[in-house]
């Protein structure tokens, strides 16, 4: 099996970005998401460095993720 990634290099290329309501104010310690290349992938990048790389994920894979998120499956321990 070959291993594909898929990012940008700099994500300050696409526009659009956002933040979780969750994600605590103004610490800076999150991911952002962007609907810039909406349906087919969704694009993730640190939040503190919005002109470093951004990865890609297929949007097939991101809805189930962040459900489990919702339902608390990565809650720290």
């Amino acid at each position: 099996m070959q291993h594909v990634t898929i990012g940008i290099p700099d994500a300050s290329v696409l526009s659009g970005w956002r933040k979780s309501s969750y994600s605590g104010g103004e610490s800076g310690d999150c991911l952002e998401v962007s609907d810039a290349t909406r349906p087919t992938r969704v694009p993730v990048r640190d939040s503190k460095n919005p002109t470093g790389p951004a990865l890609l994920f297929a949007a097939t894979a991101w809805a189930p993720f962040v459900d489990a998120v919702k339902q608390g499956g990565f809650a720290a321990r």
